[in-house]
């Protein structure tokens, strides 16, 4: 039975000397695996349409198991992330998050809107480091992850000075700061831009300009909220990492 979806292309992997097997995040299914037959011939009508990244329409043959990918409708390559290594750095991550972070076949639009914004926004030209911070932020329920943001995560305070706690899972307001030795002093901008990247529109972006020194507390507190909690150890944050270390001597 042939079936239209709209997807993107979140992992590729080549099968045989002339196939692919592809993994397409797609709107109307969730994550699903189809077979790409041909696809790694330059002349295959399908070798364009199953690269990473690429957003577009799949016709696919669906079966019990694997399906068969028949032909696509490219809407965007991305160009622009795969002509730069370090944006292909902060796009990999995303897809990879997006990949382990689901379960096949469960759909779940919020998600794929959420994935095709971030990843149009970095071809855009946005700023990637924050825009894979709010994407972080905006995954962890999709992962089972509900962080304490609106008040505090002990006594339910909703006004004083906040730091961030791994232990108690959100932030802590200043009266119970002793409750938690090993929490992370962060800055008021960082509390507000936690909770904006937490419950806003990514649809409403505007250009955000985020000092370093905010930026690296929300890397720190975000990396160390995953390390704890999400059970999730990808190769590509450590490239990314990598790369971040990379551009910085540059």
């Amino acid at each position: 039975m042939l079936e239209k979806c709209e997807g993107i292309i979140i992992r590729a992997t080549n099968y045989g000397e002339t196939n692919k097997i592809v993994t397409l995040y797609t709107r109307e299914w969730g994550k699903v695996g189809v077979m790409a037959r041909g696809a790694k011939k330059p002349n295959s009508r399908l070798a364009a349409v199953t690269q990473l990244f690429t957003y577009g329409y799949f016709l696919i043959q669906k079966g019990n198991g694997l399906g068969t990918l028949q032909q696509g409708e490219m809407i965007s390559s991305m160009r622009s992330i795969r002509e730069d290594i370090f944006l292909t750095a902060y796009a990999s991550y995303i897809v990879d998050l997006t990949d382990k972070g689901t379960d096949d076949r469960k759909p779940n639009p919020f998600l794929f809107e959420l994935v095709h914004q971030t990843l149009n926004l970095i071809n855009e030209g946005y700023d990637a480091e924050i825009l894979v911070n709010i994407f972080e932020m905006k995954m962890l329920n999709s992962l089972g992850l509900y962080p304490v943001l609106n008040q505090c995560a002990i006594c339910g305070s909703t006004d004083g000075h906040y730091s961030f706690s791994i232990r108690e899972g959100g932030l802590l307001c200043h009266r119970c700061f002793e409750k938690d030795p090993y929490h992370f002093k962060i800055s008021s901008a960082t509390v507000k831009l936690l909770r904006l990247f937490y419950f806003f529109d990514l649809s409403r972006l505007g250009n955000i300009s985020v000092k370093a020194e905010t930026k690296a507390e929300l890397k720190r507190v975000i990396t160390a909220y995953y390390d704890e909690y999400s059970g999730l150890n990808l190769k590509t944050k450590k490239f990314l990492n990598q790369m971040a270390k990379f551009g910085d001597m540059l």
